[in-house]
């Protein structure tokens, strides 16, 4: 791009200035044409003035002196040299005035410019004056005053190049700039900024492209989080799964019948995690429709809870919500999963109006949790995880779940009321 840049400025400032300069040389020449004949006519003028009476009268004379340096001669109407400088027979110029006694008669004779004149008494011809002037002259002097607009013209390119080739480095510069933050966002170094170069069109690109960079970062990294949280939230079940086989082997008086039921009960609630999953890493940008939550809520009752433990369901007049129902569904089942993990006794799943948003209610009959916070406590083995995935999961359909009591421990899903249609 430099060296187009460059190529393009130079071919402009070379076209530019042929276009100035050939114009302006013939120009050139056309003036010191004319101030050739111009200094010709003056010498043949002044030099017939001087000798004009000197010539009617037969008497002798002397041709003046010239400030243009022109060689000035005086010729009888026969074409002798009578005076001053000048081939001693009269050339063509001076045969040709004598002959059609014109006002005056330019020509090139030689490597001379020559002017003759004639000199007259009334209608009578008596003289005729020669002026000439070297023709190197002319050229000379064309000649410095072409060399002079060649070297300004040279000097014109030059500068062009050289401001070109600064311009060329002060727009490629950003932009080799913005080569190297899109390389390295391929690369996955979404920290890439570009820097800020001062020409407004460029640096537009560069906030685009920093803002692109910031958002597939961000896009990723929760990308990342719900795919460990994902996990987590996998292994639960193949945990429990796992459990139940390794004890119905250790137990061979046990009935096999019932470890192969609960064994489907794990499997079935594994395959329904696996489809909520899928459907949330589909729906996360679909518009959501209206909660069943009644339903919902039926589900957690179709499975057997372990230890005898009870759960119990309170519905008080929830308000309709819009929420993707496999959101819910895992919010649900995390808390539930924490509350049969870490609380005792009866779990009770209580739905109700907060005020412009349905509250459901997670309690159980656990221990008092204290200043804990259960969300920002996780293990390595992977404790904890769970409710972070429960949190974003409420938090991408604009709810929230906190710890709304610690004593007894009661985890709340708030949802926004569904506006009226």
């Amino acid at each position: 791009m430099r060296r187009r840049i460059v190529t393009l400025t130079v071919l402009a400032a070379v076209l530019a200035t042929s276009l100035f300069g050939l114009p302006l040389a013939v120009g050139a020449l056309w003036y010191f044409r004319t101030h050739t004949t111009s200094a010709l006519e003056r010498a043949a003028d002044g030099a017939a003035v001087v000798v004009s009476d000197a010539l009617a009268a037969g008497e002798p004379f002397q041709v003046p002196d010239n400030e243009d340096g022109a060689e000035v001669g005086v010729y009888d109407p026969k074409g002798h040299l009578l005076a001053g400088e000048g081939p001693p027979v009269a050339d063509d110029v001076v045969r040709g005035v004598g002959a059609t006694r014109s006002d005056m008669l330019n020509q090139k004779v030689g490597d001379e410019d020559v002017l003759a004149v004639p000199v007259l008494t009334g209608a009578r011809l008596t003289g005729i004056v020669r002026a000439a002037l070297p023709r190197s002259a002319l050229t000379r002097d064309v000649g410095i005053t072409w060399l002079v607009m060649a070297g300004c013209a040279i000097g014109a390119v030059l500068a062009s190049w050289l401001v070109a080739r600064r311009i060329a480095a002060r727009l490629t510069r950003p932009l080799e700039d913005l080569a190297c933050a899109a390389a390295r966002l391929g690369e996955g170094d979404f920290s890439a900024r570009s820097r800020r170069s001062a020409i407004p069109e460029i640096d537009r690109v560069g906030a685009a492209l920093d803002v692109t960079a910031t958002r597939i970062g961000e896009t990723l990294e929760r990308e990342r989080a719900f795919s460990a949280e994902a996990s987590h939230q996998l292994r639960t079940p193949l945990a429990g799964l796992r459990l139940q086989l390794e004890s119905a082997l250790e137990t061979p008086g046990r009935d096999p019948y019932a470890a192969v039921r609960a064994g489907i009960t794990a499997a079935d609630r594994l395959e329904r995690t696996v489809e909520d999953l899928l459907a949330l890493s589909r729906e996360r940008r679909t518009p959501r429709d209206e909660l069943d939550l009644t339903a919902l809520l039926a589900e957690l009752t179709d499975h057997p809870l372990p230890d005898h433990r009870q759960l119990r369901l309170e519905i008080t007049d929830p308000p309709p919500v819009r929420a993707s129902a496999p959101a819910v569904r895992q919010v649900l089942a995390v808390l539930l999963d924490n509350a049969l993990n870490h609380g005792e006794g009866t779990i009770t799943v209580r739905a109700r109006d907060a005020g412009g948003a349905l509250a459901v209610d997670v309690v159980d009959e656990g221990p008092d949790l204290g200043e804990r916070d259960p969300f920002a406590d996780h293990t390595p083995g992977g404790h904890g995880i769970g409710l972070r995935l429960a949190r974003s999961l409420a938090e991408a359909e604009g709810g929230r779940l906190r710890l709304s009591r610690p004593d007894p421990p009661t985890f709340t899903l708030l949802l926004p009321e569904a506006p009226a249609s």
